[in-house]
């Protein structure tokens, strides 16, 4: 009852806390580093191989190439991958339509994103023993692609959207389905992480007008998460990881706490947070070989801790002394890792982008922050 009375009442303050489509368009991602990210999903989401599927094979038949297997969503590597570079694509032609690269972002989800492409999708999605494919990260970033096509004030991208609105409600049904019997947060640095995901799904579901689904969520991170206390940050990072456990985590109680609340919860999970605007305190990852499809993952951490730190600034009152560590850290591993994002090697190069654009775009954060 005490985390009902707590959260019910947050879901009042999370449509102030709802990504803006302004914000991001002022976050200064500049066309020339728009047109290298775009270069990176344009050479991948047609890219068939080599491709790492995780399918669960019911007779003979199943043995299909990937682009039979799910039609829409078959490049890149793996599903996952399709899919938010398939939202890169699409937030940067939105937020740069006039650059060289949209046309050829355009015509790349035109080729993917029809009806049958997706009635292929959700069939997929459907079959027996697959209610656990992608869950969370694939499937959240299924929805994120849905929220941004959504925002998106144009006739193409409307028809994308209702294209796409099967297999974006085939997703919900499925992670909401989940969302109640999860006895305990996932907690590690790699796919089947709730934490962030949640934060994804929250976004898209305020987004949407789904607030029921909002409520429904906010509610079970509270159950999830609200106890907790003294995150052990110097466990991190582990040797693969591309999110942080406990970044993440503040970074998903930032979307359903107001920011007062907020501030006294982050005093007793990361009370090593320094308020003298040092960034020493959390040190960014070192990749040691690029050329390994694991040891990269560290860039990626790099990156999605800096969006989240920045996240969890934002979520501080105005005039919180620990704003100016957050974003200095923040600065700190975006510097390690964004010059890294390069097509010089596969492995990283099939999915770093998004993350290198979820970040310089300030994706999922709320309206006029600085960053």
């Amino acid at each position: 009852m005490r985390t009902r009375a707590l959260f019910a009442p947050a879901l009042l303050v999370l449509l102030a806390f709802a990504p803006s489509p302004a914000a991001a368009a002022d976050a200064g991602l500049d066309p020339a580093a728009a047109g290298r990210f775009a270069r990176l999903a344009l050479d991948c989401v047609h890219k068939e191989y080599p491709n790492k599927i995780a399918h669960v094979m019911n007779a003979d038949a199943d043995a299909k190439p990937p682009r039979e297997l799910t039609p829409a969503f078959y490049g890149c590597f793996d599903w996952h991958s399709s899919v938010h570079g398939h939202w890169l694509l699409a937030r940067l032609a939105r937020l740069h339509p006039s650059a060289p690269f949209a046309a050829e972002a355009r015509a790349a989800l035109a080729k993917s994103l029809t009806g049958a492409n997706v009635a292929g999708e959700v069939a997929y999605l459907s079959a027996p023993g697959r209610v656990g494919f992608e869950r969370p990260y694939g499937l959240a970033w299924l929805l994120q692609l849905a929220a941004e096509l959504r925002e998106w004030d144009d006739p193409e991208a409307k028809a994308w959207s209702k294209a796409l609105a099967p297999l974006e409600a085939k997703s919900a049904e499925m992670l909401f389905a989940w969302v109640p019997k999860l006895a305990y947060p996932i907690r590690e640095g790699e796919h089947p992480q709730t934490a962030f995901a949640f934060g994804l799904v929250l976004d898209w579901a305020r987004g949407a007008g789904e607030m029921e689904k909002a409520e429904v969520l906010a509610r079970r991170v509270g159950e999830l998460y609200e106890k907790d206390r003294r995150c052990p940050i110097s466990y991190e990072p582990s040797g693969q990881d591309f999110l942080s456990p406990c970044i993440a985590e503040a970074d998903l109680m930032r979307r359903v706490l107001p920011p007062e609340k907020f501030a006294k919860w982050l005093t007793g999970f990361l009370p090593e947070l320094p308020v003298n605007g040092s960034a020493t305190w959390l040190a960014p990852g070192i990749v040691t070989d690029r050329t390994d499809g694991k040891l990269v993952h560290l860039d990626g951490l790099n990156l999605s801790r800096a969006w989240m730190l920045q996240g969890i600034a934002a979520g501080l009152p105005k005039g919180d002394p620990r704003i100016r560590s957050l974003r200095a850290t923040a600065g700190a591993h975006a510097k390690a890792s964004l010059p890294s994002v390069t097509s010089e090697h596969y492995e990283g190069s099939h999915w770093l982008g998004t993350f290198a654009v979820y970040l310089e775009t300030g994706r999922g954060l709320p309206p006029a922050i600085p960053r």
